[in-house]
């Protein structure tokens, strides 16, 4: 059974982390053994997860674990496939990087955070399968906790525990709030399976309820606007390999839930619920891009590229929603594989990049875009494969970022079929934020690779910069070949896919071109895409170029100094920094930050001009409600008299109040 084999595969994980306690001092043992141990154990799951998924059934299992009466259910179908294929494939490549990167000397001991990692693995894992709330829960707090003490990693540094508290309390607003949903989602009875909640009958009302309690939870976990405040401080203060596990892989998680949440337990979904994911999705894009546009940490630069990310995903729901909802289920198929191959595309090319980033702070020490530079020439694999990450999530064909984004726009073109002539207004307006996030996008990831890789060196000690090692190498070259992979072989995804959207939707995208290389999502309208003619045509155009350049010059070629515009020598202090390359975002939308800027007097002999650029989220609405969480519990400390006469005079008061409500009722 491909259902036991993944049991054993996460009981595998689990084992190889508890392994690391063997010899908890030893990076040899855990880098060189456990985790890529821990890689082919991932491999191997994506190869089960793409097994079922090829199949198309569903498997069940009942494990006699958890409390008296309450075992656990587990339950493999297509949806779960796609995500334990995501988990797998991104994980390997990951985990192969980690054996590498991790060093003695850095936080926690090295078998400790061998036994957090490969948990966080074992448990995101098991939430995919999972097939009843307890297993649910139990596997989702056991997932945050894992993630909060790898956040916490250098937890000698106050910013990085404040950071890993404002994760923990966030993950526990949306785990109160998927505690709920589920309580709703039961109608009425004791009963926890996934099965007893497809078969309860819930009035408007309470479906109602529950999507918007799953959004809430689901949301606050994936990093949607405004619940995201935990992630763009959480990625840059975890190890780079543990930001790639979360950005790439364990943002999903909230995403596979949503999807279980809204287009499975509840049934069909109502046509108004897919505005909402639609409308936030939609405003966590715009704004993810443009808080992305004026970072100069590298690290959080990414991760508010989560966000945007993100944003497409939730998109990409609520189009599903409205479509399905309104009876249009081949476009609602659509965009479900839209969201669908964008989550794929994610793992794989934020993975890369936060690996990037990793080798990149390992070699110089710094984070800061202002220090860096010129790389290329210093750490030449990390650059090339990194490249391939920045080209990919801006969007570029033929690489796979652009597939699913165009996927996305297509299945908006369908819009003016809808029944509904408030979205038929709504639409358009949402298919131009998606093209400008994506134009946004490539804006800023010039600004990340070139600051980072090209020009020259902003600071002396680039000099001693040094590349990856081999297993690192390793775990780069396996990300950026899904990334081609992912590009290059649209119509093979998509085909795979569609057993999901079989399950969820009830409806398959035909395909109107019979060619393997053609990708021609839309039936009966003139619009198609050939990934593997595009990358031809361009090699060819490249090697055509640089052939007619070499005969042309051959004879003539000669080596002089760059012109340097009648200014003498040029200087690293000549080149365009982060703070200038964000400037144009930061006028041009001054409204959506808060900026804190430190000016020099004109007297000052040290000139010293600083900017700092906050959310107005946190004004608005974090510490209002901080401050009303803080008055609450200093009024509920005056309860706490210390007295024990004072405390039966509350029992007795409680019992009296029992008493007259069991009489009356």
């Amino acid at each position: 059974m491909l259902l036991l084999g993944c049991v054993a595969l996460l009981l595998g994980w689990a084992g190889i982390g508890f392994a690391g306690l063997l010899r908890p001092r030893s990076v040899f043992f855990t880098g060189r053994i456990l985790f890529p141990l821990g890689a082919l154990l991932g491999l191997a799951l994506a190869a089960l997860g793409a097994a079922s998924l090829a199949g198309g059934g569903i498997e069940r299992l009942v494990l006699p674990l958890g409390l008296p009466g309450l075992p656990m259910h587990l339950r493999l179908d297509p949806l779960s496939s796609v995500f334990l294929v995501l988990l797998g494939a991104s994980s390997g490549g990951i985990s192969l990087f980690a054996g590498g990167y991790f060093r003695a000397g850095e936080g926690t001991a090295p078998g400790l955070l061998c036994l957090q990692y490969h948990l966080f693995l074992a448990s995101m894992g098991w939430v995919l399968i999972a097939d009843d709330a307890y297993s649910f829960l139990v596997a989702w707090e056991l997932m945050a906790l894992s993630s909060y003490f790898l956040v916490v990693t250098q937890h000698r540094i106050p910013e990085i525990r404040r950071a890993g508290f404002l994760y923990l309390l966030m993950a526990h607003v949306g785990a109160i709030c998927l505690l709920l949903c589920f309580g709703v989602m039961q109608g009425g009875s004791w009963l926890f399976t996934f099965h007893a909640m497809r078969a309860a009958h819930l009035s408007p009302g309470w479906a109602s309820a529950a999507f918007l309690l799953a959004l809430v939870g689901f949301g606050a976990k994936a990093g949607l606007v405004p619940l995201h405040v935990w992630l763009p401080e959480a990625h840059p203060a975890a190890p780079s390999p543990v930001s790639a596990l979360m950005s790439g892989v364990m943002l999903k998680t909230a995403v596979y839930g949503m999807l279980r949440v809204g287009l499975d337990l509840l049934g069909r979904p109502v046509w108004w619920w897919g505005l909402v994911p639609l409308i936030l999705g939609l405003f966590t894009i715009f704004y993810g891009v443009l808080f992305a546009a004026v970072q100069t940490d590298m690290k959080r630069l990414l991760a508010y590229s989560s966000v945007e990310n993100i944003g497409i995903v939730f998109t990409g729901i609520g189009l599903t929603i409205v479509f399905a909802g309104s009876g249009m289920r081949v476009v609602a198929a659509l965009a479900l594989l839209a969201t669908l191959y964008h989550c794929l595309n994610h793992a794989f090319m934020k993975s890369l990049l936060f690996l990037g980033t990793g080798s990149v702070l390992h070699a110089t020490g710094e984070r800061n875009l202002g220090r860096l530079g010129g790389l290329i020439h210093r750490m030449p694999w990390v650059a090339w494969l990194t490249l391939i990450g920045t080209l990919a999530i801006a969007g570029l064909p033929p690489l796979n970022g652009f597939v699913s984004e165009w996927l996305l726009l297509q299945s908006f073109l369908f819009a003016d079929h809808l029944p509904h002539a408030f979205v038929n207004l709504l639409i358009p307006m949402g298919m131009a934020l998606v093209a400008l996030g994506a134009a946004l996008a490539g804006y800023v990831m010039v600004k990340f690779y070139g600051v980072i890789f090209l020009g020259q060196p902003r600071e002396a000690s680039l000099a001693h910069a040094h590349d990856c090692g081999w297993l690192e190498r390793i775990g780069l070259a396996w990300l950026a070949l899904g990334c081609l992979a992912l590009g290059l072989a649209p119509l093979q995804v998509i085909g795979a896919l569609g057993a999901v959207t079989r399950q969820l939707i009830g409806a398959v995208v035909p395909q109107a071109s019979a060619h393997w290389w053609l990708l021609a999502p839309v039936p009966g309208r003139p619009v198609s895409y050939g990934p593997v003619v595009f990358l031809t045509a361009t090699l060819a155009v490249v090697l055509l170029t640089a052939l007619l350049v070499r005969l042309t010059y051959r004879q003539r070629v000669r080596r002089a100094p760059a012109w340097d515009c009648g200014f003498g020598a040029l200087t690293p202090r000549m080149q365009d920094t982060a703070e200038g390359f964000g400037q144009p975002i930061r006028h041009l939308f001054q409204s959506f930050f808060d900026i804190e800027r430190e000016l020099p007097a004109p007297a000052d002999r040290a000139p010293r001009y600083r900017i700092a650029i906050r959310e107005r989220i946190w004004k608005l609405l974090y510490e209002p409600l901080s401050g009303a969480v803080e008055r609450l519990a200093n009024a509920a400390a005056r309860v706490q008299q210390g007295r024990i006469s004072v405390y039966l005079l509350y029992s007795f008061a409680t019992l009296l109040v029992l008493l007259a409500v069991a009489l009356l009722s």
